[in-house]
C-alpha cells in the first residue's frame, strides 16, 4: 500500500520555570495515499487541450484573415480586425457556458456562435483560395476553427451537469424570482432620481401644490398654540407652501422681530432647515424698507 507523509500539529502543554503554556507540537506521520483520480486527470487534460486548440485557432485565423485584409488597409488595423472573427464565437461559447442552466437563453448564444464560426471559416477559406489558388488549402485552413470549437464543446460537455426536467423547472422559477428582485434595483433608483428632480423643481417654484401640479395632500388643520411657540397669537404657516422669503415676510407682518423666533417660524413654514444667514438677509431688507 502506498503511503504519503503529512505534518500533523496539536497543542500540548509545555512548562518552563513552573509556568505552563499550550504550544504547537509538530510531527511527521505516514498515512495511506489515496488512489489516483484518473477521471479528474483526463478531465483536466481535455480542458487544457481545448484551451490549446482555441488559442491555436485564434492565432491561425488572425494571421490568415489579417493577411487577407492587409491588401486593402494597413497591417495593424487589418490584424486587429481579424481578431474579431474567432473572438466572436469564442465569446458566444463563454456565454453558453455561463447560461448552461438556462437552456432557452443558452440556445441563442449557441446559434450565434455557429453563425460566427461559419463567417470565420469562410474568411479563412477565402484567404487560402486567393493566396494558393486552390480550394484544398482554403478548406484545410478553415477546418482549424471548426476543430477548435468542437474541442471546446467536448470540454464543456465533460464539465456540464445536466438537470432533470423537474429540477430545471424549479431552477427556472427560483431564478425568475431573483431576477425580478435584481431588475427592481435599477428601476427603484431611476424612480427615486426622477422623484428627487420633481421635488427639487417643486421646491424651487415655491408655489402652492395646486399651482405646481403637486399630488401632495394638504397639511392638516392649524395646530393649537403651545407655550413653546414664539407668539401664541400667530398661527403657524402650513409647511411646504411658501418660500423662505415669503415666510420671513409673513413673520414680519405678524409682528415677529426676534431673528431666532423668525428662524423657527420660517423653518416650520417651509419644512426645511433654513440657515440663519438667509433669514437675517431678508430681515435686513425688510428693516431698510420699513
Amino acid at each position: 500500500m502506498k503511503t504519503r507523509t503529512i505534518e500533523r500539529t496539536r497543542l500540548v502543554p509545555h512548562t518552563v520555570d513552573g509556568v505552563t503554556e499550550m504550544v504547537l507540537d509538530r510531527e511527521q506521520i505516514e498515512v495511506p495515499a489515496p488512489p489516483r483520480d484518473w477521471d479528474h486527470i483526463v478531465r483536466t487534460a481535455v480542458t487544457i487541450g481545448a484551451i490549446i486548440l482555441v488559442t491555436a485557432s485564434l492565432a491561425w485565423t488572425t494571421a490568415s484573415i489579417g493577411d487577407l485584409l492587409s491588401a486593402v488597409t494597413i497591417a495593424a488595423v487589418a490584424y486587429a480586425a481579424a481578431v474579431a472573427f474567432d473572438a466572436s464565437w469564442i465569446m458566444c461559447m463563454g456565454v453558453e457556458w455561463l447560461l448552461r442552466y438556462d437552456p432557452e437563453r443558452a440556445q441563442v448564444a449557441r446559434r450565434a456562435g455557429r453563425w460566427a464560426l461559419a463567417v470565420s471559416m469562410g474568411a479563412v477559406f477565402a484567404h487560402g483560395y486567393l493566396i494558393a489558388d486552390t480550394w484544398v488549402i482554403g478548406a484545410v485552413g478553415a477546418v482549424v476553427s471548426a476543430l477548435a470549437k468542437g474541442g471546446w464543446s467536448m470540454a464543456m460537455r465533460v464539465h456540464a451537469r445536466p438537470l432533470d426536467p423537474r429540477t430545471q423547472q424549479w431552477v427556472t422559477a427560483r431564478r425568475a424570482k431573483v431576477d425580478g428582485q435584481l431588475a427592481m434595483i435599477p428601476i427603484r433608483r431611476e424612480l427615486q432620481r426622477g422623484q428627487a428632480l420633481v421635488d427639487a423643481e417643486r421646491r424651487s417654484l415655491g408655489g402652492t401644490p395646486e399651482e405646481n401640479g403637486s399630488a401632495i395632500p394638504e397639511a392638516p388643520g392649524t395646530p393649537e398654540p403651545t407655550s413653546e411657540d414664539p407668539d401664541p397669537k400667530v398661527s403657524p404657516i402650513r409647511s411646504g407652501r411658501v418660500t423662505t422669503q415669503e415666510a420671513v415676510r409673513n413673520a414680519w407682518d405678524s409682528g415677529i422681530r426676534d431673528p431666532e423666533a423668525v428662524l423657527r417660524t420660517v423653518r416650520n413654514a417651509t419644512g426645511k432647515q433654513v440657515p440663519q444667514s438667509s433669514v437675517d438677509r431678508y430681515l435686513r431688507a425688510l428693516r431698510v424698507g420699513a
